[in-house]
This record gives C-alpha cells, structure tokens and sequence, in this order.
C-alpha cells in the first residue's frame, strides 16, 4: 500500500517549539517527557505516543490535531480575489483581510481603503494591542489621542493600540489604501 501522507510531525513540534522560544529542557520540564524523547520524536527517529502528543500540544498551546494538519495552498496563500472583507457599520471603510483566516492568528493584515467620502468619526477608538501601518496610496488622517497627523504615500505609523485613535481620509477626491498590521487581531 502506498503512503501518500507526508506530514513531518517532529518537524512541526521542533518550529512550534523555538517560535515559543523554548529549549528541548524546558519543554521537558512542562511535559514530563525526557530530554531525549523529545529529541529523538523532533528528529523522527521515534514516533510518540498518544499521550506524549497530547503532553506536547498541551505545553506548546495547540491542539493535537495541528500536528497531523497538511499545509495546503488554501492555508498560506490568498489570491486577491478571495480576501475575505471584513463588515463594518461604516461603509466609507473597506477592511480586507490578507491572510486566510484569523483562527488561532496573533497577527491580523489587512488592506484597507478610506474611500473619498469617509465619515469624520469624532469617536475614537482603543483595543488591546499595537498597530502599524503604511500608506500605498492616497492621504490618511490619522487622529490619535488629541493629535493629527496626515500621512501621504510612503509614510508609515506605529502605535499601542490602547491609545484613543481612528483613520480618516484626508483627500476628498481620491481614495486612501493602506497596509495595517494589528496584534492581537482586532476584528
């Protein structure tokens, strides 16, 4: 029988790992595990059991079942006619999300478009987090705390996001595009 499943589990465990910026050692320590089992199911010379996988996701936050997951196409890339748009009640703001999804994300992307005739929000808003953002196109009002700024194409921000702020377009005639990173995600 042929084996058409390629899933580097040991390989999955050992990126998750040092993305949570954990050695062998401390993975070890939370897990219960020895140092050199875990080694050996990173390298793939041994295959874990089912209560050693449930040990390793439990300590490194994930499901079992991310382990197991195929990477497809549909789980990486995002073809410019499938961003998924993200509804508001303002629709002089256009978010569309450039990545898959949001589920189990710490980073959300989006292109956003404040069109020509975008409403002058006086009610500023504040999340969780910290945003950045560069102008493609256009002018941006960006209005933070008591401040003003107009950022043109090329600019750029940073900011924590918990500081009263909102986006405006500040060119009647032309839409405003833009690129904002959020974390945590806030839609």
């Amino acid at each position: 029988m042929k084996d058409d499943i390629n899933i580097d589990v040991g390989e999955k465990i050992r990126n998750l790992r040092k993305s949570k910026k954990l050695s062998i050692a401390n993975l070890s320590e939370n897990t219960g595990l020895s140092v050199g089992l875990i080694s050996q199911i990173e390298r793939n010379k041994v295959v874990p059991s089912i209560k050693a996988m449930w040990r390793i996701a439990n300590s490194l936050e994930v499901n079992i079942g991310y382990f197991f997951e195929e990477i497809n196409e549909e789980d990486i890339i995002v073809r410019k006619e499938q961003r998924k748009q993200i509804q508001t009640n303002d629709s002089t703001k256009i978010y569309e999300l450039l990545m898959p999804d949001l589920v189990n994300k710490n980073l959300e992307l989006l292109l956003i478009t404040l069109k020509n005739e975008t409403k002058q929000n006086k009610e500023l808003v504040n999340h969780e987090g910290e945003e950045c953002g560069y102008i493609i196109k256009g002018k941006m009002k960006l209005i933070f705390e008591t401040k003003e700024y107009i950022l043109e194409e090329g600019d750029s921000f940073y900011f924590k996001s918990n500081l009263n702020h909102i986006y405006e377009n500040y060119n009647k005639d032309e839409e405003c595009v833009l690129i904002c990173a959020m974390t945590p995600p806030s839609f």
